[in-house]
């Protein structure tokens, strides 16, 4: 039996969406930037997919810029906040994924940009007072960027709190929505967000293409030089299929989106629920057990146990795919920043469970019988 519960690094691709891609591949082979009809053809199918977008974050299509995906567009939005919006100064937090961190940290390096973590709680949570006082206590033209929802211990951000906070002192937000988009319905202008991003392959769309949103107030310079496509921000032929892919993968995410969240989120309090019961000791990272945290993760830190760096493998062998933290970090040996910035347990080992619709109950009690055969529970 193969279980996989590393959603959270990718999912599977919708087959209805698979569907929507293969005429693109097979017949739309014309170059998006070219005036012949296959152009043209190539170029309705892009600009039709970027309006069906836009109307589900109540935003217009000129603010969505396709990329590669979740990585691409945190750079981009970090890179010309500085060199285009003339900010000097940006707010984050340790825990948020190395697009934005390592992103931060070199702008601090080379530019001389003013980097400030806002503080965290006991639960791994970003301190709103804290913000509001780094807010109040500057000059600098500042980006705050600040993730939804944690790729690692599911903690949310509450958005429009922060977004009105970000408004009432003149700050610009951008928030990495990449672990949250299409899993809640996101309203940017009510939001008071000024950048997003998206990867498709998140929610059951296509690897290697996502978007960003950029405010209509603020103008990009391309990063990617070379050609006018992405109305002059990112050079390159665009990923056509993708494109359809992903717009298709929104679609889907949206029609039940509240009963996909229900049954999702079940799934993974029902895990947390057995694990308690079964395996003694066991606790949770940050909020990812509680009913308020981002209902697609889970991040279980088990007792001392022998297996040290084989417990994956272990689960691997049981055919149970999950991961020990992000999987943009996977082949480091330094540990999961995510979890050392909250003060977790590193002696003990931790690890992310992340869950689709396309998971079931019975997949979670493999899960958990599996888990009681590697600490030789009694049945």
């Amino acid at each position: 039996m193969r279980v996989y519960l590393d959603n959270a690094a990718t999912t599977p691709v919708d087959p209805k969406v698979v569907e929507a891609m293969m005429p693109v591949l097979a017949n739309t082979y014309g170059n998006p930037s070219s005036i012949h009809a296959k152009g043209r053809e190539a170029r309705a199918l892009i600009e039709t997919s970027r309006k069906k977008i836009a109307k589900y974050f109540n935003a217009s299509p000129a603010e969505f810029f396709f990329t590669s995906g979740g990585t691409e567009a945190d750079n981009i939005i970090l890179r010309c906040a500085i060199h285009d919006l003339g900010v000097t100064r940006i707010i984050t937090s340790a825990i948020e994924h190395h697009a934005v961190l390592h992103t931060a940290e070199e702008l601090a390096n080379q530019r001389g940009i003013n980097l400030t973590l806002v503080n965290l709680d006991k639960d791994g949570s970003v301190d709103i007072n804290h913000l509001e006082v780094l807010l109040k206590d500057s000059s600098h033209k500042t980006l705050v960027s600040l993730m939804h929802g944690n790729n690692e211990i599911a903690n949310l951000l509450p958005l429009e709190k922060v977004g009105a906070m970000c408004k009432e002192y003149n700050a610009l937000f951008h928030s990495d929505t990449v672990q949250t988009m299409c899993h809640y319905r996101l309203d940017f202008k009510k939001l008071n967000v000024h950048f997003a991003t998206c990867a498709a392959h998140k929610f059951h769309g296509p690897k290697g293409i996502g978007f960003m949103y950029v405010d209509s107030d603020f103008k990009f310079k391309p990063m990617i030089t070379g050609g006018a496509q992405e109305r002059n921000v990112r050079a390159g032929t665009e990923n056509i299929h993708g494109i359809v892919g992903l717009a298709k993968a929104i679609e889907i995410a949206h029609e039940d989106m509240e009963d996909h969240q229900e049954y999702v989120a079940g799934l993974k309090l029902y895990m947390a629920t057995q694990l308690k019961n079964t395996i003694p000791d066991v606790t949770f990272n940050g909020l990812s057990a509680t009913k308020d945290s981002l209902y697609t993760v889970l991040s279980v830190c088990f007792p001392p146990n022998d297996m040290g760096e084989m417990f994956l493998y272990n689960l691997d062998i049981e055919g149970i795919c999950a991961s020990g933290g992000s999987a943009c970090s996977s082949g480091s040996n330094v540990g999961s920043h995510v979890l050392r910035a909250i003060g977790a347990v590193m002696e003990r080992p931790s690890i992310r469970f992340s869950f689709s619709r396309f998971n079931t109950k019975q997949d979670v009690d493999h899960v958990v019988n599996v888990l009681k055969e590697l600490y030789a529970i009694p049945a």
